[in-house]
């Protein structure tokens, strides 16, 4: 009999919902297959779907989103380089500051485009966080006081789950004027996403992270002045990122954002039970597991814990060795065990940082796979740490 798998690593990347699949199947066969741009009748079909995600989009992120402010990218990379490379250069060339201020425990994709700005002549204020990975009002405050043309949080952190004030930042930035850019990532269709109730001027969104295929996301842009284009093209989504659109991704976007905005509370309560459910069995058996951020509101789907005297690349090996899929931090990167540039920000110790793994939950978890991990943990964990002793002897 094959082995049960177990995919615990639905904050890397989640499987295509039937659901979506069938509704951009028509847009990769001969009924919709134009070229958005064409004024015959197959362009004007594939607009029309465009048009329709665009509409689905804005619903699902509430009252106060219009679908014009909907600009399609191809994920939440090129999203966060868009609002913050964006944000910088529209800043300078109203005269205003050229420095963008983003969080220690930014994804990846953000801090490389606050780099990306400070190659280009300007300035990064990178904003420290607490041991539980909230960014310090202060550090806030003292960017703002300084001029920078946009403040970037994290929603919900990729890794520890931390979930920021966002609309208490969002108002403040409001208030002096400065663009506000969230990362959403993680945040959409696990925990309440509604920008009529939270004032960002920016939002990134990814697909592949809500049962669209990989390849598509969207930035959300409430101002149309406060960003300039970082591709250049045709003109296409009012010259803020040309290029011809990638309508099947679109389509599948829109109607996983319809989904997941419907599906958010129960998804919510059903993986928090999961989530807390690990970990109380967890520290069970190894007690002197310690599970990050646990002190601030998480999101519900996500859990880091590491496991003292061990490391998480050998970890992760006999996990996939026993058919469990989890992650040692970001899916973005590999190589060397080295502790996650998040966990380093919260002042979690080296020899705590590269013995650290996340288990993320989603639509098809279920109890059996938190059983799954008790059981074969105490043997991995006992393995792991022999292991680690007789190489440091």
């Amino acid at each position: 009999m094959a082995k049960r798998l177990v995919y615990l690593d639905n904050a890397a990347t989640t499987p295509v919902r039937p659901e979506v699949l069938e509704a951009m199947l028509p847009y990769l066969g001969k009924a919709a297959f134009g070229n958005p741009s064409s004024a015959h009748r197959f362009g004007r079909t594939a607009r029309a779907g465009v048009e329709e995600a665009k509409r689905s989009v804005a619903a699902a992120l509430g009252a106060g989103v219009e679908p014009g402010q909907v600009i399609f990218t191809s994920g939440g990379t090129e999203a966060d380089n868009l609002a913050v490379i964006g944000s910088a250069l529209a800043a300078r060339d109203r005269g205003g500051p050229f420095r963008v201020a983003v969080t220690a425990t930014e994804h990846k994709a953000v801090l490389a485009a606050a780099h990306a700005v400070r190659h280009l002549g300007g300035e990064e204020i990178i904003l420290p966080v607490s041991a539980s990975g909230v960014v310090e009002e202060a550090a806030v405050e003292a960017a703002l006081a300084r001029g920078v043309a946009v403040v970037s949080v994290m929603w919900v952190n990729n890794e520890v789950g931390t979930i920021q004030p966002v609309a208490a930042l969002a108002e403040r930035c409001r208030a002096a004027r400065v663009c506000f850019h969230a990362d959403a990532v993680q945040a959409f269709g696990k925990v309440p996403v509604s920008l009529r109730d939270v004032g960002c001027t920016l939002i990134t969104i990814s697909g592949h992270k809500i049962g669209a295929p990989k390849g598509i996301g969207a930035l959300i842009v409430r101002d149309r002045h406060a960003v300039e284009a970082i591709i250049h093209g045709g003109g296409q989504q009012f010259g803020l990122r040309p290029g011809t659109e990638n309508v099947p991704g679109i389509i599948a976007l829109g109607k996983a954002m319809e989904l997941a905005a419907q599906e958010q509370a129960e998804l919510a309560r059903r993986v928090r039970a999961l989530r807390d459910d690990l970990e109380r069995r967890l520290l069970e058996v190894v007690p002197d597991a310690v599970i990050h951020g646990s002190q601030a509101e998480r999101a519900p789907h996500v859990t880091n814990v590491s496991i003292p005297g061990t490391d998480s690349e050998a970890l992760l090996m006999h996990f996939d060795l026993d058919g469990i899929a989890c992650s040692s931090g970001s899916a973005c990167s590999t190589g060397a065990v080295e502790p996650s540039h998040v966990l380093t920000a919260m002042g979690v110790p080296r020899e705590l940082g590269v013995a650290a793994l996340r288990f993320s939950f989603g639509r098809d978890s279920a109890m059996e796979d938190v059983d799954a991990v008790v059981a074969v943990l105490p043997r991995i964990v006992e393995k792991v740490r022999a292991l680690a002793a007789v190489l440091h002897r």
